[in-house]
Protein backbone atom coordinates (compact mmCIF):
# COMPACT_ATOMS: atom_id res chain seq x y z
CA UNK A 1 0.00 0.00 0.00
CA UNK A 2 1.13 3.60 -0.60
CA UNK A 3 -0.44 6.45 1.34
CA UNK A 4 -0.76 10.06 0.01
CA UNK A 5 -1.84 13.10 1.19
CA UNK A 6 -5.39 13.87 1.06
CA UNK A 7 -5.59 16.65 -2.06
CA UNK A 8 -6.01 19.70 -1.04
CA UNK A 9 -9.08 20.38 -4.03
CA UNK A 10 -11.02 18.41 -2.82
CA UNK A 11 -10.50 19.59 1.38
CA UNK A 12 -14.33 21.23 0.91
CA UNK A 13 -15.89 18.12 0.50
CA UNK A 14 -14.75 16.08 3.37
CA UNK A 15 -15.54 19.70 5.77
CA UNK A 16 -19.52 19.39 3.35
CA UNK A 17 -19.81 15.44 4.73
CA UNK A 18 -19.04 16.70 8.10
CA UNK A 19 -21.71 19.09 8.22
CA UNK A 20 -24.58 16.90 6.64
CA UNK A 21 -23.83 14.10 9.94
CA UNK A 22 -26.77 15.34 11.49
CA UNK A 23 -29.05 15.35 8.29
CA UNK A 24 -32.08 12.46 8.65
CA UNK A 25 -32.53 11.79 4.74
CA UNK A 26 -35.52 10.30 3.39
CA UNK A 27 -35.41 9.68 -0.46
CA UNK A 28 -38.58 9.79 -3.10
CA UNK A 29 -38.24 9.21 -7.07
CA UNK A 30 -40.41 9.45 -9.71
CA UNK A 31 -40.58 9.49 -13.62
CA UNK A 32 -40.79 12.78 -15.99
CA UNK A 33 -42.25 12.36 -19.60
CA UNK A 34 -39.79 14.94 -20.84
CA UNK A 35 -41.26 15.08 -23.77
CA UNK A 36 -41.75 19.24 -22.77
CA UNK A 37 -38.09 19.44 -21.57
CA UNK A 38 -36.56 18.02 -25.28
CA UNK A 39 -39.13 20.24 -27.41
CA UNK A 40 -37.90 22.94 -25.50
CA UNK A 41 -34.92 22.45 -26.30
CA UNK A 42 -35.05 22.07 -29.50
CA UNK A 43 -36.70 25.24 -30.12
CA UNK A 44 -33.69 27.06 -27.92
CA UNK A 45 -31.67 25.19 -30.26
CA UNK A 46 -32.76 26.37 -33.58
CA UNK A 47 -33.22 29.80 -32.04
CA UNK A 48 -29.13 29.69 -31.63
CA UNK A 49 -29.56 29.24 -27.48
CA UNK A 50 -29.04 27.02 -25.20
CA UNK A 51 -30.80 25.13 -22.72
CA UNK A 52 -29.55 22.56 -20.07
CA UNK A 53 -31.94 19.90 -18.76
CA UNK A 54 -30.66 21.21 -15.07
CA UNK A 55 -32.01 24.34 -15.76
CA UNK A 56 -35.31 23.51 -16.76
CA UNK A 57 -35.18 21.55 -13.07
CA UNK A 58 -34.15 24.54 -11.06
CA UNK A 59 -36.61 26.89 -12.88
CA UNK A 60 -39.66 24.36 -12.21
CA UNK A 61 -38.23 23.27 -8.86
CA UNK A 62 -37.81 27.14 -7.85
CA UNK A 63 -41.77 27.95 -8.89
CA UNK A 64 -42.96 24.96 -6.92
CA UNK A 65 -40.75 25.93 -4.10
CA UNK A 66 -41.83 29.64 -3.83
CA UNK A 67 -45.28 27.54 -2.75
CA UNK A 68 -44.60 25.06 -0.30
CA UNK A 69 -42.17 27.63 2.35
CA UNK A 70 -41.55 24.84 4.92
CA UNK A 71 -39.77 22.31 2.14
CA UNK A 72 -37.79 26.21 1.15
CA UNK A 73 -36.17 26.20 5.03
CA UNK A 74 -33.18 25.40 6.57
CA UNK A 75 -32.50 23.74 10.46
CA UNK A 76 -29.33 24.31 12.12
CA UNK A 77 -28.68 22.84 16.00
CA UNK A 78 -29.08 19.24 17.60
CA UNK A 79 -30.78 19.98 21.33
CA UNK A 80 -32.13 23.35 20.71
CA UNK A 81 -32.87 23.23 16.79
CA UNK A 82 -33.76 26.83 15.25
CA UNK A 83 -35.54 26.10 11.58
CA UNK A 84 -35.32 29.34 9.77
CA UNK A 85 -38.23 29.36 6.37
CA UNK A 86 -36.75 32.05 4.07
CA UNK A 87 -38.61 34.59 1.52
CA UNK A 88 -36.29 33.97 -1.38
CA UNK A 89 -35.37 30.77 -3.45
CA UNK A 90 -31.91 30.13 -3.93
CA UNK A 91 -30.30 26.91 -6.21
CA UNK A 92 -27.06 25.22 -4.89
CA UNK A 93 -26.05 23.32 -8.26
CA UNK A 94 -23.02 21.05 -8.68
CA UNK A 95 -20.63 21.25 -10.74
CA UNK A 96 -17.82 18.43 -12.67
CA UNK A 97 -14.76 20.76 -12.60
CA UNK A 98 -11.06 20.20 -13.26
CA UNK A 99 -8.59 21.93 -10.80
CA UNK A 100 -5.06 21.46 -11.38
CA UNK A 101 -5.47 18.68 -13.19
CA UNK A 102 -7.71 17.37 -10.34
CA UNK A 103 -11.52 16.84 -10.97
CA UNK A 104 -13.47 17.54 -8.46
CA UNK A 105 -17.25 18.95 -7.60
CA UNK A 106 -17.59 22.23 -6.95
CA UNK A 107 -20.92 24.16 -6.71
CA UNK A 108 -22.71 27.90 -7.67
CA UNK A 109 -25.72 28.94 -6.02
CA UNK A 110 -28.27 30.99 -8.28
CA UNK A 111 -30.53 33.08 -6.37
CA UNK A 112 -33.63 35.33 -6.30
CA UNK A 113 -35.03 32.54 -8.23
CA UNK A 114 -38.71 33.55 -7.63
CA UNK A 115 -38.18 36.23 -9.69
CA UNK A 116 -35.73 34.61 -12.19
CA UNK A 117 -36.72 33.79 -15.98
CA UNK A 118 -35.49 30.20 -17.32
CA UNK A 119 -33.40 32.24 -19.85
CA UNK A 120 -31.45 33.68 -16.75
CA UNK A 121 -31.13 30.28 -14.96
CA UNK A 122 -29.13 28.99 -17.87
CA UNK A 123 -26.78 32.67 -18.23
CA UNK A 124 -25.66 31.75 -14.44
CA UNK A 125 -25.08 28.13 -15.38
CA UNK A 126 -23.11 28.77 -18.12
CA UNK A 127 -20.96 31.14 -16.39
CA UNK A 128 -20.36 28.77 -13.70
CA UNK A 129 -19.17 26.01 -15.98
CA UNK A 130 -16.88 28.29 -17.79
CA UNK A 131 -15.49 29.54 -14.34
CA UNK A 132 -11.84 28.96 -13.67
CA UNK A 133 -11.87 27.43 -10.39
CA UNK A 134 -8.37 28.66 -9.26
CA UNK A 135 -9.62 32.88 -10.46
CA UNK A 136 -12.95 33.14 -10.97
CA UNK A 137 -14.25 35.40 -7.37
CA UNK A 138 -17.35 32.72 -7.26
CA UNK A 139 -14.77 30.08 -5.46
CA UNK A 140 -12.69 32.63 -3.91
CA UNK A 141 -14.06 31.05 -0.33
CA UNK A 142 -13.18 27.33 -1.51
CA UNK A 143 -9.77 28.97 -2.42
CA UNK A 144 -9.37 30.52 0.83
CA UNK A 145 -10.24 27.79 2.94
CA UNK A 146 -7.91 25.60 0.94
CA UNK A 147 -4.67 28.50 2.18
CA UNK A 148 -5.77 27.91 5.97
CA UNK A 149 -4.39 24.98 8.20
CA UNK A 150 -7.06 21.97 8.35
CA UNK A 151 -8.09 22.47 11.66
CA UNK A 152 -8.87 26.39 10.80
CA UNK A 153 -10.45 25.87 8.22
CA UNK A 154 -12.92 23.20 9.33
CA UNK A 155 -13.69 25.31 12.23
CA UNK A 156 -14.65 28.25 9.65
CA UNK A 157 -16.35 26.28 7.34
CA UNK A 158 -18.36 24.87 10.46
CA UNK A 159 -19.08 28.39 11.62
CA UNK A 160 -20.26 29.71 8.08
CA UNK A 161 -22.63 26.12 7.93
CA UNK A 162 -24.33 27.56 11.29
CA UNK A 163 -25.26 30.89 10.17
CA UNK A 164 -29.03 30.34 8.85
CA UNK A 165 -29.27 34.01 7.68
CA UNK A 166 -26.36 33.25 5.25
CA UNK A 167 -27.96 29.90 4.13
CA UNK A 168 -29.38 31.23 0.74
CA UNK A 169 -26.48 32.75 -0.51
CA UNK A 170 -23.54 30.02 0.65
CA UNK A 171 -25.47 26.66 0.25
CA UNK A 172 -28.63 28.03 -1.26
CA UNK A 173 -32.24 26.87 -0.26
CA UNK A 174 -32.68 23.94 -2.27
CA UNK A 175 -30.24 22.03 -4.12
CA UNK A 176 -29.84 20.11 -7.54
CA UNK A 177 -27.59 17.55 -8.70
CA UNK A 178 -26.95 15.87 -11.72
CA UNK A 179 -25.51 12.80 -13.58
CA UNK A 180 -27.66 12.38 -16.62
CA UNK A 181 -24.93 12.98 -18.83
CA UNK A 182 -23.63 9.44 -18.54
CA UNK A 183 -25.68 6.23 -18.54
CA UNK A 184 -27.39 6.90 -15.01
CA UNK A 185 -31.05 6.77 -14.51
CA UNK A 186 -31.08 7.87 -11.26
CA UNK A 187 -29.64 8.31 -8.18
CA UNK A 188 -29.72 9.53 -4.28
CA UNK A 189 -28.14 12.61 -3.10
CA UNK A 190 -28.06 14.76 -0.27
CA UNK A 191 -26.93 18.36 -0.81
CA UNK A 192 -26.89 19.94 2.63
CA UNK A 193 -30.05 21.70 1.98
CA UNK A 194 -33.69 20.37 3.37
CA UNK A 195 -35.02 19.07 -0.11
CA UNK A 196 -32.26 17.74 -2.95
CA UNK A 197 -33.48 17.08 -6.45
CA UNK A 198 -31.28 13.84 -8.27
CA UNK A 199 -31.61 14.43 -12.40
CA UNK A 200 -30.90 10.70 -14.19
CA UNK A 201 -30.64 10.66 -18.37
CA UNK A 202 -33.68 11.50 -20.54
CA UNK A 203 -34.08 8.17 -22.65
CA UNK A 204 -36.36 6.78 -24.88
CA UNK A 205 -38.71 4.07 -22.44
CA UNK A 206 -42.48 2.77 -23.07
CA UNK A 207 -45.04 5.50 -21.70
CA UNK A 208 -49.35 4.95 -21.95
CA UNK A 209 -51.04 7.44 -23.35
CA UNK A 210 -54.48 7.42 -23.70
CA UNK A 211 -54.57 3.41 -22.86
CA UNK A 212 -51.99 2.89 -25.71
CA UNK A 213 -48.00 1.94 -25.45
CA UNK A 214 -45.97 4.57 -27.30
CA UNK A 215 -42.43 5.50 -26.45
CA UNK A 216 -41.37 8.62 -24.60
CA UNK A 217 -38.01 10.42 -23.73
CA UNK A 218 -38.18 9.96 -19.71
CA UNK A 219 -36.04 11.35 -17.06
CA UNK A 220 -35.76 9.64 -13.61
CA UNK A 221 -35.55 12.37 -11.00
CA UNK A 222 -35.22 11.51 -7.49
CA UNK A 223 -35.27 13.87 -3.99
CA UNK A 224 -34.08 13.54 -0.88
CA UNK A 225 -35.71 15.07 2.20
CA UNK A 226 -34.18 16.33 5.28
CA UNK A 227 -36.97 14.09 7.67
CA UNK A 228 -36.04 17.07 10.56
CA UNK A 229 -37.56 19.73 8.80
CA UNK A 230 -40.22 17.94 6.74
CA UNK A 231 -43.09 14.58 6.30
CA UNK A 232 -43.18 13.02 3.85
CA UNK A 233 -46.47 14.25 2.54
CA UNK A 234 -45.24 17.72 2.18
CA UNK A 235 -41.93 15.96 0.24
CA UNK A 236 -44.72 13.51 -1.89
CA UNK A 237 -46.51 16.70 -2.86
CA UNK A 238 -43.32 18.71 -3.79
CA UNK A 239 -42.09 16.20 -5.79
CA UNK A 240 -45.32 15.92 -7.70
CA UNK A 241 -45.98 19.29 -8.74
CA UNK A 242 -41.61 19.58 -9.88
CA UNK A 243 -43.03 16.73 -12.14
CA UNK A 244 -46.05 17.95 -13.57
CA UNK A 245 -44.64 21.48 -13.98
CA UNK A 246 -41.87 19.98 -16.06
CA UNK A 247 -44.36 17.93 -18.26
CA UNK A 248 -46.27 20.78 -18.91
CA UNK A 249 -43.74 23.32 -19.96
CA UNK A 250 -44.21 26.20 -21.73
CA UNK A 251 -41.60 28.92 -22.39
Amino acid sequence: MTGRPFPSQRRHTLFFLDQIRDFSPVFLDTEVDASAIVAGRARAHRAGERRSVVSYVVHAAAGVLAKHPEANSAIHGRLDPVVASFDTVAAKVTLDKTWEGRRVVLATVIPALESASLADVQAHLDRAAAADPGTAEEFAGIRALRRLAWQEALDRFREMAGLLDRRPAVTGTFSVTSLGHRAVDGFHSVGGTTVTLGVGRIADRPVVRDGAVVVAPVMRLSLAFDHRVIDGAEAADVLTEIKEALEAYEE
